[in-house]
C-alpha cells in the first residue's frame, strides 16, 4: 500500500484517501493534523484510535490488562510485541515467528486478500494485546458509545484474571443502578449465556442486544456468597463523559471519563472564566477519540505540536488549534488507569510547560490502532504504529511520570491545593 490511507472506516473510504488523523477516533484518541483532510467531522472522528473506547456498556480496554482491586491501579503495561522487527521478514500468512504483522494484515484486508474468518484468526494469533476483532454488531455499538450515546443498561465491565466478568462502573440513574447493581459485582450470565470466559466485546454486545430501547434482558449477578437474577430494560443513555464542579473561590474541577464526541467543546465551555484555575481530572480515563483529546489540548494552548505518530513508518503530526487560554493555572490528576488518548493529552501539556501533573505513573499505552472493515461489516482493529510526545519521548510501555508524585493512600486533591497556591492567579 503506498502512502497513508484510511483503512476501511465504517463506510469504507476509497483506497488512497488521505488519512485524517490516524488518531482521529482510535488513538485512544487525537486531533486533526495540519495538512490532513477529513471527509467530514464524524467520519474523521472514526478514522483511528489510540486506546480503549469509552466504557459505558463498552470495553474499558481489550479486557486483558489485570483489573485492579477497588481503589487500586493496574500496573503499567509492557510494550506489545506485535509488529515485525526491523530487518525481519514476515511469513506468507502474515506471521513472524509466534507473532503476526498487524500492519500487513491491515493492508491485506484493504486489498481484499483476507476474509473475516482469516482476519479474526490472525488477530487472535497476533500477540498484540491492543488489536481486536469485532462483529458488525459489536462495532456498531462501540461507535455509538463514541458518539456519546448508546442503548444499554448502564454497566461498564472488565475481565479479571480468572476469566470472570466484573462490573467496573454503574452509571448513576441507569436501569442497572435502579436494579441495585454495584461496582465490583460479578456478571455471571446475560440471559442464557454464561459470561465467564467471554471476551469483553462479546459481553458488551450482549448487554446492548439489538440496540432497542425498552427491550428486556435478564442478568445473573454474584456478590460475595449471594447469587441472583435481575430483569432490566435497556434504555438510551448518555455517556456523561464530562463532569464539571464549580466553586466561587476554588479551581474549576473538570473530570473526563473518556474522550467521546463533543468532549473538547464541553471542556472549552467549562473552563471559560475559571479565574481560580482548572483541575483536569484524568484518573481512570481509558482513552477515546484522539480528535477530542487534541481539542481539549487546544483549550489550553495557542497552537503548536501535540504529538507525532507513525503509520507503517510514515510520520505525521497533531497540532493544537490556536486561541486557547494559555494563562489560566492548570493542574492534571493522573493514575495508573490514565491511558492512551488521556496520556497523549497529559504528556503534551506537560512537555509544553502548560500544566503541572499530579498523581502516580500512567498506564503506558502509546500504540496506534486503525479499523479495517471487511465485506460482512466486521472490523479488525489493528496496531499500525506508535505516537510520541512533543519532546520526542514514547509513552508505550513506560507511561508518564507526574511532576508531583502522590504516595498511595494520600489524597491528590489535597496536594493540588498546594500546587495551585504556588501557581498563583492568571497574569
Amino acid at each position: 500500500m503506498s502512502g497513508p490511507s484510511l483503512f476501511g472506516t465504517p463506510r469504507r473510504l476509497r483506497r488512497g484517501a488521505t488519512l485524517t488523523l490516524v488518531f482521529s477516533t482510535l488513538l485512544a484518541t487525537g486531533a486533526a493534523a495540519s495538512g490532513l483532510t477529513a471527509p467530514d467531522a464524524r467520519t474523521a472522528a472514526r478514522a483511528t484510535r489510540i486506546a480503549a473506547a469509552p466504557v459505558a456498556d463498552g470495553r474499558q480496554d481489550d479486557g486483558k490488562p489485570p483489573a485492579p482491586p477497588h481503589g487500586g491501579e493496574p500496573a503499567p503495561s509492557s510494550p506489545a510485541a506485535s509488529e515485525t522487527p526491523t530487518g525481519s521478514r514476515a511469513k506468507p500468512d502474515g506471521t513472524n515467528g509466534d507473532h503476526v504483522d498487524t500492519g500487513r494484515i491491515a493492508e491485506e484486508i484493504q486489498d481484499g486478500k483476507v476474509g473475516p474468518l482469516a482476519a479474526a484468526k490472525l488477530v487472535s494469533r497476533s500477540g498484540d494485546r491492543w488489536s481486536s476483532f469485532y462483529t458488525a454488531r459489536e462495532y456498531a455499538g462501540l461507535q455509538q458509545a463514541l458518539d456519546g450515546r448508546y442503548v444499554g443498561v448502564g454497566l461498564s465491565v472488565r475481565r479479571i484474571d480468572d476469566g470472570r466478568i466484573q462490573i467496573a462502573r454503574v452509571q448513576p440513574g441507569s436501569p442497572a443502578d435502579r436494579a441495585g447493581l454495584r461496582e465490583g459485582d460479578l456478571l455471571a450470565a446475560i440471559g442464557p449465556v454464561k459470561c465467564t470466559g467471554l471476551a469483553v466485546t462479546e459481553v458488551v454486545a450482549d448487554l446492548r442486544g439489538d440496540n432497542v430501547p425498552g427491550s428486556v434482558v435478564q442478568l445473573g449477578v454474584q456478590r460475595a456468597q449471594r447469587s441472583w437474577t435481575v430483569t432490566v430494560r435497556r434504555a438510551t443513555l448518555d455517556t456523561d463523559a464530562v463532569t464539571v464542579t464549580r466553586s466561587a473561590d476554588a479551581p474549576t474541577v473538570v473530570k473526563i471519563d473518556a474522550f467521546t464526541l463533543g468532549v473538547g467543546d464541553q471542556v472549552r465551555d467549562a473552563v471559560r472564566d475559571s479565574e481560580h484555575g482548572v483541575l483536569l481530572d484524568l484518573r481512570g480515563n481509558s482513552g477515546g477519540l484522539v480528535t477530542e483529546a487534541v481539542a481539549v489540548a487546544s483549550a489550553f494552548l495557542d497552537g503548536g505540536l501535540v504529538a507525532t505518530y507513525d503509520v507503517h513508518g510514515e510520520q505525521q503530526a497533531l497540532y493544537a488549534a490556536e486561541g486557547g487560554d494559555t494563562t489560566v493555572p492548570l493542574v492534571i490528576l493522573v493514575d495508573g488507569g490514565t491511558m492512551s488518548a488521556a496520556e497523549l493529552l497529559t504528556g503534551a501539556l506537560q512537555d509544553r510547560g502548560r500544566a503541572v501533573v499530579i498523581g502516580s505513573r500512567t498506564f503506558g499505552k502509546g500504540s496506534v490502532q486503525m479499523p479495517s472493515t471487511l465485506p460482512d461489516g466486521s472490523v479488525a482493529e489493528l496496531t499500525v504504529g506508535h505516537y510520541r510526545l512533543p519532546d520526542g519521548r514514547s509513552v508505550d510501555g513506560r507511561g508518564i511520570d507526574p511532576d508531583v508524585t502522590v504516595p498511595s493512600g494520600e489524597d491528590p486533591l489535597a496536594e493540588s491545593h498546594e500546587v495551585f497556591a504556588g501557581l498563583g492567579p492568571p497574569s
